[in-house]
Formats: C-alpha cells, sequence, structure tokens
C-alpha cells in the first residue's frame, strides 16, 4: 500500500503518474485504454484530507472512469508545461478543468518553480524597479511575497495584480485551445472557518480571479459550472476528513466530503447532459 504524505493523517492517496509526466497524482491509476473524464485541479480536486474526492465519487456513481488530475498547489503552468500530460488530457472524452488562482503561475514580473507552482523562483527586473529595496532572495512561495508587496505598496500591488489577471486569461484561452471535444470550467472556491479570510490579507483561492475574467474565456469552454456550495453542505467543517492536528487550519479552508458529494451531483449532471455517460 502506498501513502502520499501530505500530512500527518493516515489517509492513503496511492500516488501515481501518467504517461511520463513526472507529476505525482491521486490513485488508484486509471486505465486509459477505456473511455475517461480528465479532471484538472489543484488541492480541492486532488481532494485533499478527503477520503473520496468528488472524481471518485462520479465515478463511483456512473461508472464513467475519471482520471484525477489534480495536483496540490498547481498552477495553470504545471499543466500546461508538461506535453505528456496534456496528451492524457486530450485523450478523454470529457475535460474537467478547475479555475486555479492567478498567484501560482510565472508572469511578466515572477518566475514560479516549472512543477510546484506555489514556489517563488526570482523577480525580473520590472518588479525589482517597481519594488525597490525589497529583497527578493527572503521568498520561497509565491503567496508569502505577494502579501509583503501588498503591505509595502498597496498601489504597486495593484500593478502587479493587473498584469496576474492579464496573464491568467491568455494562458486559460491556451489551455483550452489545445484541448479538442468538450470541456468544462469548473469555479470551486475555497472556504475559510466560519467565514474568516486568510491572515496574509490576499482572500481566497482561487486569488485574484474574478467574475469578469471567467467572462472572458467562457466562450473557451463547453460549459462554465460556477459552483457554491449549499450552508447545509458546509455546516459539518472538518467532519469526515482525516487530518493531524497540525492540518486543522489547513483541512477547514478546504471543501469537506459534504461538498464533494454535492459537486459530484452537479458535474454527474452536466456530464449527462454533454452526453458524456
Amino acid at each position: 500500500m502506498s501513502f502520499d504524505n501530505m500530512g500527518s493523517g493516515s489517509l492513503a492517496y496511492f500516488p501515481c503518474r501518467y504517461g511520463n509526466s513526472r507529476l505525482l497524482f491521486r490513485g488508484p491509476k486509471r486505465s486509459l485504454d477505456q473511455p475517461y473524464c480528465a479532471v484538472v485541479g489543484g488541492t480541492e480536486t486532488y481532494g485533499k484530507f478527503v477520503p473520496k474526492p468528488f472524481p471518485a465519487l462520479i465515478e463511483e456513481a456512473t461508472g464513467l472512469q475519471m482520471v484525477n488530475l489534480g495536483c496540490v498547489n498547481a498552477g495553470i503552468d504545471v499543466f500546461l508545461n508538461d506535453v505528456s500530460l496534456m496528451d492524457v488530457v486530450a485523450g478523454a472524452k470529457v475535460s474537467i478543468f478547475q479555475a486555479l488562482g492567478a498567484h501560482n503561475m510565472s508572469n511578466r514580473f515572477y518566475v514560479v518553480h516549472p512543477r510546484r507552482n506555489d514556489r517563488f523562483l526570482r523577480a525580473s527586473a520590472m518588479l525589482k524597479a517597481l519594488y525597490p529595496g525589497v529583497d527578493f532572495t527572503e521568498f520561497h512561495f509565491t503567496r508569502h511575497m505577494l502579501s509583503v508587496l501588498k503591505q509595502k505598496s498597496p498601489s504597486a500591488f495593484e500593478i502587479v495584480v493587473a498584469e496576474l489577471q492579464m496573464a491568467w486569461q491568455a494562458r486559460m484561452r491556451k489551455l483550452a485551445g489545445r484541448i479538442p471535444g468538450d470541456k468544462i470550467l469548473l469555479w470551486l472556491p475555497s472556504r475559510a472557518p466560519e467565514g474568516d479570510q486568510p491572515s496574509d490579507g490576499l482572500g481566497l483561492d482561487p486569488l485574484f480571479v474574478t467574475q469578469h475574467m471567467l467572462d472572458t474565456v467562457r466562450s473557451y469552454f463547453t460549459r462554465v459550472i460556477e459552483f457554491e456550495p449549499s450552508p447545509e453542505a458546509l455546516a459539518p467543517g472538518t467532519e469526515g476528513m482525516v487530518h493531524g492536528e497540525m492540518d486543522q487550519a489547513a483541512a477547514a479552508s478546504l471543501p469537506g466530503p459534504a461538498v464533494h458529494e454535492e459537486l459530484a451531483e452537479v458535474l454527474t449532471v452536466a456530464l449527462h447532459e454533454l452526453r458524456a455517460l
């Protein structure tokens, strides 16, 4: 039995790879020789701390193989830069893309790690000029860097956010354009415990993605689903999630089992309507 060390809990993630990709995804591994639906996304799609994430629930209910390509803390770049992985997505009967935040991807202001998109690598000359005196070697993660930049100069930070939002739209159009067949864009917001906002002041994931941005890429997808869990699904909190004490805050910011169940029902209806089932 394989375990993915995603925390101190004992939940088995059965990590696996597809094609020649170096990325590890949640298993058990699915066969690509039969019709399948590819589900591309981040931590929520991976189903961190959740025994049965929504791709597994859809497969269980419909019999259609669901290839979970959720990647923890992923940005759009991790998928676009992986040719083998894009081939897997292109071979799917239908694809579901979780709308990911605009902060975890390379842009004109900074470069992120090609596989660990939440890792900050270096700032461009443009960003250094915008924030003179900031020592960018002190940053290791994009979110931490951005929170500091926002505190240093809110006006300059608006310029950075505008760049991230433009890059996100261009990257989403490129992603959709490389995938044939039906494509669903899924808006799946994170949740905060008892409505609290993260202490860094940046807001909830997907960071910096607005309704306007969704509208600008809407025509590139067969369908856009803006999923909002019901209060009843949010009420249980972390009940049913598997995690250690040190992961309580992280688990509280992610969708719990009841939210995954609701989302699976919504997506199952969409797949029926697209005649994928």
